[in-house]
């Protein structure tokens, strides 16, 4: 499964429901104060540096990258529990912020691509 196979207006509901759901976590945590920013960072930084190696090797949709995928959904949790569309509406949000894009492609150049079918993927098999 693929981010590529959908339909533009699609992602713009994605990327609508993660601005949406975001905002409204923000407003309602102050800013996300629960949580523990740099566990998060730290165990971002070894999610990618764990995924990575696998890019070249594996499909996103494989049950070796779909069973790290709980780890990367479990992450993000921490700031809110994002809906299916919001959780790929994250991964867009990696592809369409240049800094975003940069920070994660340095742990492999299609860290972003992949990162976004493999989340698009277990959206699709596991969130509502």
């Amino acid at each position: 499964m693929s981010l590529q196979q959908t339909t533009p207006e699609y992602l713009d509901q994605c990327r609508a429901a993660q601005r949406a759901e975001q905002e409204r976590s923000l407003a309602t945590t102050d800013n996300w104060a629960h949580v523990d920013k740099p566990k998060v960072h730290a165990d971002f930084d070894a999610f990618y540096k764990e995924l990575a190696p696998l890019i070249d090797a594996n499909a996103p949709e494989s049950e070796v990258i779909q069973a790290l995928m709980d780890k990367h959904f479990a992450i993000v949790a921490r700031f809110y529990v994002p809906s299916r569309d919001a959780y790929v509406g994250t991964a867009l949000f990696y592809a369409d912020n240049a800094d975003m894009k940069a920070f994660h492609n340095t742990y492999h150049p299609r860290m972003v691509e992949f990162l976004g079918d493999a989340a698009y993927t277990y959206a699709l098999q596991n969130l509502q």
